[in-house]
């Protein structure tokens, strides 16, 4: 039987055209969206000023440890599919499956609600037209976007990705200036550090920051795609670190920034999920046109995230039909180096996550929501895994850490700290009412994942000849 890692002859390869700045900015519009321009909102009603503030700090660090055990498997091994290779080869084939399927659902997932996000979005303007008609035309235009080149997704996502970037600037600089009284507008007795003590310290219990915690995750899921694009950089060994510095760096300025000025500016009571914060603030500020404004960055935003997410979903099934695991339908290239059937197979799982939203938001959408949620956090914990594996075969094989382009620094210390951080924010989902859900479900479906891959393996291994007998057979004819 094939090993899962053997790979028949390719007719067609990836294009390695990708450079440093797409990839950050890749990784930067796969992470800024509604998690940041909505959801940060929430985050501050659920943990108060001092507590939102603590957990995007807990979260920068995490992301920060995540993103350095990656860095040094993705320039050592820069492979297409990333970190589900990498748990294929120094975890398991079962692991390396099951982490594919769960990143490709939590991908498959955010496509559907990000086009139907950006129609709902777009009724404001077009008050006459269905939603199913832009998510229909968006879905299409991020489809062909994908098929046509690496290097026409590359530069789309760069110009999208730098709409939210000059946004998410400006807000800081304004919402800085408006702190600290140079321009007029906000309400000086709800603005300043008289915010994280008007309620007390901590207003909803100092427990509230371990349950923001996974929503704080989530708003960082996406970073880790400059994995992915490994495989289709140029000079991956110089090009790789270079995107990991600035990619982190400007994260953690962007969300910490952001979420500064939220809390200096804005009382708990008034941040939710009703309205984004960058709206109210701007408007409290006396920017005109700020919902229109934020209505198109949003659109741009949920746009981008759902090109980037084909993107990724796409080489997650990639992956496992070069592996074997799939059909190797899947893993066919064409002559520009897409692939072209698992773009097509993650937009339809994109659609199906679009309609179940709609006609069984209860159930299957919730399930599926569930899965998606902690799948980012299950795939952050088997990149700091395998990093830990690597270091420790790549020592024991003769190799020397001078060898290494890329080292983690203060190992074992950094993928142990993003271990804890990742099982905290799994931990703090038993805990909260409303999350706990994912718990249910993720646990059997990535049970389902794991008996699926050995069931499928067992019936290979009854339907594929003995290589001795095959042999035979054919000396006779």
């Amino acid at each position: 039987m094939t090993s899962p890692l053997e790979r028949p002859p390719r007719k067609h390869e990836f294009r390695k055209d990708m450079q440093a700045r797409h990839l950050v900015m890749l990784a930067i519009g796969g992470t800024i969206g509604t998690g940041l321009f909505l959801a940060s909102g929430f985050t501050v009603s659920q943990a108060g000023p001092l507590g939102a503030v603590i957990a995007y700090a807990v979260g920068a660090i995490m992301i920060y440890c995540v993103m350095c055990c990656l860095g040094e498997l993705a320039v050592q091994m820069p492979e297409t599919g990333s970190f589900s290779h990498y748990a294929t080869r120094y975890i398991g084939p079962a692991t390396g499956y099951t982490v594919a399927w769960l990143y490709w659902l939590s991908w498959a997932v955010a496509i559907g609600s990000e086009l139907l996000g950006a129609g709902v979005l777009l009724e404001r303007w077009f008050p006459g037209v269905p939603v199913w008609f832009w998510a229909a035309l968006l879905g299409g235009v991020i489809t062909v976007n994908n098929l046509f080149s690496v290097r026409a997704f590359a530069e789309t996502e760069f110009w999208l990705s730098l709409i939210k970037v000059i946004t998410v600037v400006v807000f800081i600089i304004v919402g800085g200036l408006a702190v600290s009284g140079v321009i007029a507008g906000a309400d000086p007795s709800t603005t300043g550090f008289a915010n994280f003590t008007r309620e007390g310290w901590f207003p909803t219990g100092f427990g509230s920051i371990g349950l923001a915690l996974l929503a704080v995750a989530f708003a960082f899921a996406g970073t880790e795609v400059i994995g992915i694009a490994a495989g289709e950089t140029q000079d991956p060994q110089r090009n790789i670190p270079r995107a990991l510095r600035a990619t982190v760096l400007r994260l953690v300025l962007f969300f910490i920034g952001t979420i500064l000025v939220i809390c200096l500016l804005l009382p708990r009571e008034q941040a939710g999920l009703t309205e984004s914060p960058f709206v109210t603030v701007f408007s409290r500020i006396g920017i005109p046109y700020a919902a229109d404004i934020m209505n198109f960055v949003i659109i741009t935003s949920l746009v981008s995230a759902a090109n980037s997410g084909l993107y990724a979903a796409a080489r997650m099934l990639w992956t496992l039909g070069d592996q074997g695991q799939l059909p190797r339908m899947f893993s066919r290239l064409t002559r520009r180096g897409t692939p072209v059937n698992a773009i097509l197979f993650s937009m339809v799982g994109g659609i199906a996550a679009l309609l179940s939203s709609v006609w069984a938001p209860q159930t299957i959408y919730l399930l599926l929501v569930s899965i998606a949620g902690f799948a980012i956090v299950a795939v952050w914990i088997s990149i700091a895994v395998c990093q830990i594996l690597f270091r420790r075969d790549f020592l024991r094989n003769g190799g020397t850490l001078e060898q290494l382009s890329y080292k983690v620094r203060w190992y074992p210390w950094v993928p142990i700290v993003a271990l804890i951080c990742c099982l905290g924010a799994c931990v703090g989902i038993g805990f909260d009412p409303e999350q706990r859900i994912a718990l249910y479900v993720s646990v059997p479906f990535i049970a389902l994942c794991y008996g699926g891959y050995y069931a499928t393996q067992l019936y290979k291994s009854r339907t594929t000849p003995v290589p001795a007998l095959r042999d035979a057979s054919d000396s006779l004819n």
